[in-house]
């Protein structure tokens, strides 16, 4: 039960104070952490593919280890010390893993820069949050790369993060950010990571293949309770929500898409290069600045639905098992 408790206020605090600029965050040494791997091991290696692919295999072994096996050493010996002191200190870790408040503040800037009317702005604010090329977008393409990527990480950013915590506390919940965070550093299909990057990224489709039906299901729900077009999101779910490169991003931007009756996806230059994308939803209406609004309000009730939906099933397999 107090993991339970841990993970209701971490999420809780999370939606008050976000991520404090000036707060060390563990997520930032994991990615350091992948960083330092990334350059150590791929000086270390032959050339060719297999030692490419087998150096990543390690990569991943070794922040696999790390993310778990540290906060749950930290977790047990606090245990060794009093049950309150690794609830306190199992709260600050689940608060620190969810990224509620601070995707919804740093999307809420490219709405102000294009509220604002300034478009260079929007497109520097966008680059923060997305890996494509936004130096010659127009202001409804930078809309669309916002509202996607609020829908997107509505499950890498809280649903996943969330579902692993209620099976294995906090330390899984870190293990799956180690994935995560690796996928989004070395999982890309270029020159420089096809190989070595490879088994993070597939690793990433399996960790979130659960967690993003989940909350495309859940997002369908709470966009009936926001007065959206439910409707239409569960129809534009079932048709699309394998329109993407990943087998999973599509689950929560059909959902979207649907809900708003606008169209997302379509094709994008990412480093440079055109990646061809089908398109996600019906071209109903076009995109607005205040859909990005709307999308963070999706974002919030999808997450205290899971939440709430997560505790019930928790509660319940607690009684069980009394």
């Amino acid at each position: 039960m107090m993991t339970l408790g841990a993970i209701v206020a971490g999420f809780i605090i999370d939606l008050i104070f976000g991520d404090p600029h000036w707060l060390p965050h563990p997520i930032c040494l994991i990615g350091n952490l992948i960083g330092f791997l990334d350059k150590k091991l791929r000086r270390m290696l032959a050339p060719g593919e297999t030692a490419l692919l087998l150096g990543g295999a390690l990569m991943v072994i070794i922040v696999l280890v790390l993310t778990f096996a540290v906060p749950y050493a930290v977790l047990t010996l606090a245990e060794q010390v009093s049950p309150w002191l690794r609830f306190a200190l199992e709260t600050v870790m689940c608060y620190q893993i969810f990224a509620t408040k601070c995707l919804r503040d740093e999307s809420m800037k490219v709405y102000t820069a294009l509220k604002d009317n300034d478009l260079v702005d929007a497109r520097l604010k966008l680059s923060w949050i997305v890996g494509r090329d936004t130096k010659e977008l127009d202001a409804a393409e930078v809309t669309k790369g916002a509202v996607e990527t609020v829908a997107e990480n509505t499950a890498d950013g809280i649903i996943a993060p969330m579902f692993y915590m209620f099976i294995g506390g906090a330390p899984l919940a870190f293990l799956y950010k180690g994935i995560n965070t690796m996928d989004s550093m070395v999982g890309y299909k270029n020159d420089t990571y096809l190989y070595f990057g490879r088994c993070a990224a597939k690793l990433d489709d399996l960790a979130n293949l659960i967690p993003a039906r989940i909350t495309g299901l859940v997002m369908i729900v709470a966009s009936y309770f926001l007065n959206l077009d439910a409707k239409r999101a569960w129809k534009t779910f079932w048709r699309d929500r394998y329109h993407h490169l990943s087998p999973n991003s599509a689950m929560t931007e059909s959902v979207t898409a649907g809900a708003l009756n606008i169209q997302l996806g379509g094709d994008h230059f990412y480093f440079g290069k055109l990646v061809h994308k089908e398109t996600i939803g019906d071209d109903i209406r076009p995109v607005c600045p205040e859909d990005i609004v709307t999308t963070n309000n999706l974002l919030y009730m999808t997450a205290v639905l899971s939440l709430l939906l997560f505790s019930l099933i928790y509660l319940v397999n607690s009684l069980i098992l009394k």
